[in-house]
């Protein structure tokens, strides 16, 4: 089948409609050549004849769509990814959970967007060296994408993903196997991951902390509004919200404040 060398203006317009309705991602003409690539590749893996046809079927059939969101996601990632978070996670963020719960000793975390899994995996690994007993800690990760949710339960990564992990941790949570390195088991049954858009409710509520980063850049400000204050929803009184680096919730309608500490800058739910 030949590739396909026609994507109308008509065209685009009903995918962007379709993309933005389903998950918020917003695609613009600077990035329509992205869309069309992997529109190509779409009709390649499920050979279809055309543009036309894709979208019959994506419109139709809920998982053609799951697959079709899937495809035009980025999903860049990496363990200990702006370290200053993690920083300040466990310099200011977690000592403040401790002292501000009452009756609990359970802090409950949502890695939204968590792609293959190395942003909650970090998470657990610190967790896991700063929490005195008899603290615990429980992690929902969700991604749209049922690619990486595989990869990321798995646990498994090649020797060139796991740049920036210390060599300590690296020792005490990983297992050295062929071709990479295995996660402990421990550390993966306290992650659970899921799919999840974050277009709709996740259902989620009584949060402590949320970190969704480099998600919402590919949203436009209406969808970025709609998702932070459905974390808002998520989240407890004094929790706290992580966004990307580049990311920022300055003029935004939300009620969140903003946090400055000497480590990195974050977002908390005061009510």
């Amino acid at each position: 089948m030949a590739d396909v060398v026609f994507f109308s203006d008509a065209d685009f317009e009903l995918y962007k409609a379709l993309i933005y309705k389903e998950s918020g991602i917003t695609f613009t003409a600077t990035n329509r050549s992205i869309l069309e690539s992997r529109l190509k590749e779409q009709l390649r893996i499920h050979q279809l004849a055309s543009v036309k046809a894709h979208y019959e079927k994506v419109s139709k059939n809920k998982e053609a769509l799951k697959d079709f969101l899937d495809s035009i996601t980025t999903n860049l990632t990496r363990f200990f990814r702006n370290q200053a978070h993690f920083d300040a996670m466990e310099h200011y963020v977690i000592p403040e959970l401790m002292k501000l719960k009452q009756g609990s000793n359970v802090i409950k975390i949502w890695s939204a967007g968590c792609s293959t899994g190395e942003e909650p995996y970090t998470i657990a690994m610190l967790l896991s060296e700063i929490l005195p007993p008899p603290w615990k800690y429980e992690i929902l990760a969700s991604d749209i994408s049922l690619k990486c949710l595989m990869t990321a339960k798995e646990g498994f990564y090649a020797d060139s993903r796991i740049v920036g992990i210390p060599d300590s941790y690296l020792k005490k949570y990983f297992d050295k196997v062929d071709g990479g390195y295995k996660i402990h088991a421990d550390i993966m049954s306290r992650i659970r991951f899921d799919y999840h858009n974050l277009s709709n409710d996740s259902g989620q509520r009584n949060l402590d902390l949320v970190f969704c980063r480099n998600v919402i850049i590919y949203f436009d400000e209406a969808a970025q509004t709609a998702v932070i204050n459905r974390f808002w929803d998520s989240m407890a009184n004094r929790s706290f919200l992580f966004i990307g680096h580049s990311e920022s919730l300055f003029g935004m309608k939300t009620k969140f404040e903003f946090v400055k500490t000497q480590w990195a800058t974050f977002y908390q739910k005061f009510v």
